[in-house]
């Protein structure tokens, strides 16, 4: 009997495909667990109709890997970081990171599990990150990593002055008070 196997059967035949088993096999088997229907001249219109949807969707997405691809090697990501002594990060740029600043440039979603960095980023200075957009498209972006401003660091005040200060209000709230009490 031929048979449309709508599921991958291991050592049998993979999903789509169209394969002559025998009628015991087809009937008791296959058939009742739904993994493949008998091949009819609709069946095999359908599956038909679904190859050539399945090669547009293909063809689609490819051509919009290749946009994205052509867009993130015309980007640079800036990240601004805090960096230690011998120009050292405290902490790293993941691709994670990564992922979140390509959605905010470009306003394209990417999966930071497709981004290839190797290590987190934890030095400054320009690097070169690979993002695997598609089966054969590699996108290359530069990402450069740049110190965080430092914040300015305000005088403090002594000790002494604050207490001085505290000591001058002091007196006067005692004879505010005491002029309302008489009053």
């Amino acid at each position: 009997m031929k048979v449309v196997f709508l599921q991958d059967v291991p050592h049998v035949a993979r999903a789509g495909d169209v394969k002559e088993v025998k009628d015991g096999y087809s009937r008791n088997y296959l058939i009742p667990k739904k993994l493949a229907v008998p091949a009819t001249p609709a069946e095999l219109m359908r599956l038909e109709l679904l190859r050539q949807t399945s090669a547009h969707r293909q063809v689609r997405s490819e051509q919009e890997a290749e946009a994205l691809a052509q867009t993130l090697k015309e980007t640079t990501l800036v990240f601004k970081v805090r960096a230690g002594a011998k120009e050292k990060l405290y902490g790293s740029v993941t691709s994670g990171d990564i992922a979140k600043e390509i959605q905010k440039v470009t306003r394209h979603e990417v999966d930071k599990r497709k981004i290839e960095v190797g290590e987190p980023i934890r030095e400054l200075g320009r690097h070169q990150v690979s993002i695997k957009l598609h089966k054969d498209i590699t996108a290359t972006v530069t990402v450069v990593v740049e110190p965080e401003a430092e914040p300015e660091v305000k005088p403090e005040k002594k000790k002494e002055d604050k207490k001085e200060a505290k000591a001058e209000k002091k007196p006067e709230k005692k004879e505010e008070k005491k002029k309302e009490k008489k009053e």
